[in-house]
């Protein structure tokens, strides 16, 4: 970090410093830049216009990553029911499938994703201390059998791009066939969402800050 003190260089020296600052400062506002804010209405396509329409019958609004993918608007709402299914009709209780997606979210450090889940998570009555233990990139040291069978599952499958026999042995047991499906499914879907947030630069909604650090690389 660069510190702005007044070093025995003098004027000269506390005039470099404070313009290395400043131009640290310009970068990090170009790179939370959104780079597909809102679409004008004027400025929609007929295509456009027709996905949103059937969106909004459904959903109250296009905001946050549909936004983004609104820019493919043949995506948009097949898209949509996707989500709308593992959202809301999965055969996961919420306290696991919004555990699952808080996992995704995490290991994509996607800020908007975790601020709209997080609180989706504890109302569906997971732990705060198993979504502190996300946050911070640890294990969760008190889990459910189910929950458990849930992280473990998750995590080898983003981080190993495979799941073990013991590990799938367990989440069979605890979730079913379905239950699994589903899990990948939300693993899936939430990462696809998180690379359209990534890379799309969506800004957290007004007076929302942001709650992750970025795992090192």
């Amino acid at each position: 970090m660069i510190r702005n003190r007044h070093p025995r260089g003098g004027p000269i020296v506390a005039l470099v410093v404070s313009t290395l600052s400043a131009l640290v400062l310009l970068s990090g506002d170009l790179a939370a830049q959104n780079r597909m804010p809102e679409i004008p209405e004027s400025q929609l396509t007929e295509a456009q216009r027709a996905a949103v329409a059937e969106f909004t019958e459904v959903r109250a609004n296009v905001s946050g990553p549909w936004q983004a993918i609104l820019r493919s608007p043949e995506m948009l709402n097949p898209a949509r029911s996707l989500s709308d299914y593992l959202r809301f009709n999965s055969s996961l209780p919420p306290r696991l499938s919004e555990f699952v997606i808080i996992i995704t979210a995490r290991e994509w450090s996607s800020q908007y994703e975790w601020n709209a889940h997080h609180r989706l998570a504890m109302r569906g009555g997971l732990g705060p201390d198993i979504a502190e233990a996300v946050a911070d990139g640890r294990r969760p040291e008190v889990m459910a059998a189910d929950e458990a069978a849930v992280y473990d599952f998750s995590m080898e499958l983003h981080r190993n791009r495979s799941v073990s026999d013991a590990t799938y042995a367990r989440a069979l047991e605890q979730v079913g066939e379905q239950g699994i499906m589903d899990m990948i499914g939300l693993s899936g879907w939430y990462t696809l969402v998180s690379m359209v947030l990534n890379t799309a630069r969506v800004p957290l909604p007004e007076n929302a800050t942001q709650q992750l650090e970025p795992f090192p690389r």
